[in-house]
């Protein structure tokens, strides 16, 4: 039985919610108020610490259709929430939590899970500024694929409701049963088999199938190919370079040295149980690749490791971490480490994390300090299309990933402050159904801003890529 002092702090944190809303209604929430910035500077901004070679094949992708754009443009949205009122209770954000940053990935249990899979911008701040994200870019896609304003309005509601059922169901546990609190995808596709019409179901199964498929033996034979009797990763400018080519004009040995030594660091950030399986693989070559469309011209890599034998591969991928772009708005911790800041929001908001997850540090070759994260590039990972979801398909995934977003902000947050804020009605569910038409609204407007720039020869884009 609870005591008199816990029923007082549950109380507390209550009353802090329901303050909240007495100082910032969900009308305030609602409303995205004049844009204070131009588009394209802004995404010129970042180009500045990007690979300028890849630029154009950042701009291609994102000119490609305003879901691609909103994808790319998580610096933008930042800006605007910030100009914003916010209710000021705080958790550990995923700071791009859009539709496809959620997916499939399997546990260290070998158990496929569902769940936020992309903290590139993780940061603490206002819990509903990752919502608003999420909404948002349901109201995008459904656009895209040309669902009436009312069913538009319907899955927007079905998301929101999820998650403000989700963080109530929460608040009302014990903090390990909500740090526990997960997804396992199999389970979750026979509960929702009734639900789902018959296309969805099907895509659903043929996802979770193909998720088992996508690991490194996969990557290997797509990846790599065997010269002279050694497996080498094939060379496909500009997506997929391998190091020697990048860095021409430098000596091999001496760029291999280099990264065992990063290697050995990176190491270091693993769990000591981790490291036994991390020692029995040997690194064999690193090359550059282009993924995503946020990501696109920063500085990626993947590394060949070979274990047993040539057919016991492990593929690393290190990602650059640059600051979160929410840091430049909110007040929030220094990170002397942007890699480590991502490793560290994935592991509040995950409820299982890749067991090579990791960070590293230090200077590349033309003398910059750059930080890295480190994760396997595939371990049964797999995303659905957004892009060919039936209504009732895109209703249930958007049900989902406002589950498991709730999961997370509970695991980082004040889970029963902020279900107090968010109530029991619809009030905020309608807040963020009228944000995310007017946020899809403003998208549509810089998408087409950015496909005139390209028109006009002001910026440059690969439509090839």
């Amino acid at each position: 039985m609870a005591d008199v002092g816990e029923f007082s702090v549950r109380a507390d944190r209550a009353q802090r919610g329901e303050a909240a809303r007495a100082r910032v209604s969900f009308d305030a929430l609602a409303v995205l108020g004049a844009a204070g910035r131009d588009p394209i500077e802004l995404l010129r901004q970042q180009d500045l610490q990007r690979i300028p070679e890849l630029l154009p094949v950042r701009y291609g992708r994102m000119a490609s259709s305003p879901f691609a754009f909103y994808r790319g443009g998580a610096a933008l949205m930042a800006d605007d929430l910030s100009r914003t009122p916010n209710s000021g209770l705080r958790t550990q954000l995923c700071g791009d939590a859009h539709l496809s940053n959620f997916g499939i990935f399997a546990t260290p249990e070998r158990r496929l899970t569902f769940d936020v899979n992309d903290f590139d911008e993780t940061y603490p701040g206002p819990f509903e500024w990752d919502v608003k994200r999420l909404v948002a870019s349901i109201e995008v896609a459904a656009r895209e694929s040309g669902f009436g304003g009312k069913r538009r309005h319907r899955i927007v509601l079905a998301c929101v409701a999820a998650y403000r059922e989700t963080m109530r169901e929460q608040a009302g546990l014990g903090n390990l049963a909500v740090w526990y609190a997960h997804v396992e995808a199999e389970q979750e596709l026979a509960d929702l088999r009734d639900t789902l019409d018959a296309a969805s179901r099907k895509s659903s199964r043929k996802l979770l199938e193909k998720s088992w498929r996508r690991g490194s033996l996969q990557a290997l034979g797509k990846l790599t190919e065997v010269s002279d009797g050694h497996r080498r990763i094939v060379s496909r400018p500009p997506l997929l370079v391998p190091i020697e080519e990048v860095f021409g004009g430098h000596d091999a040995q001496s760029l291999y040295r280099e990264l065992e030594a990063r290697l050995s660091e990176y190491r270091a950030t693993l769990r000591p149980d981790h490291r036994v399986p991390f020692d029995q693989y040997r690194f064999v070559q690193a090359a550059r690749k282009v993924v995503g469309v946020g990501s696109v011209g920063t500085r990626s890599w993947i590394l060949l490791m070979l274990g047993a034998d040539d057919g016991d591969p492990l593929f690393l991928q290190a990602k650059e971490a640059r600051p979160a772009v929410l840091a430049k708005y909110l007040d929030g911790p220094e990170c002397a480490n942007q890699g480590r800041r991502v490793v560290e929001g994935q592991r509040i908001m995950q409820a299982a994390s890749d067991v090579f997850l990791g960070w590293q540090q230090g200077p590349g070759y033309d003398g910059a300090q750059r930080d890295y994260y480190v994760r396997q590039l595939r371990d049964a990972k797999g995303s659905p299309s957004i892009e060919t979801m039936t209504p009732i398909g895109l209703e249930q995934y958007g049900r989902l990933c406002g589950r498991v977003l709730g999961y997370a902000h509970a695991r980082g947050g004040d889970r029963i402050a902020i279900a107090a804020y968010l109530g029991s009605g619809a009030g905020f569910d309608d807040a963020m159904a009228t944000f995310a038409r007017a946020y899809a609204d403003r998208t549509e407007t810089d998408h087409a801003a950015l496909v005139s720039a390209v028109a006009d020869g002001s910026v440059t884009a690969d439509a090839t890529t």
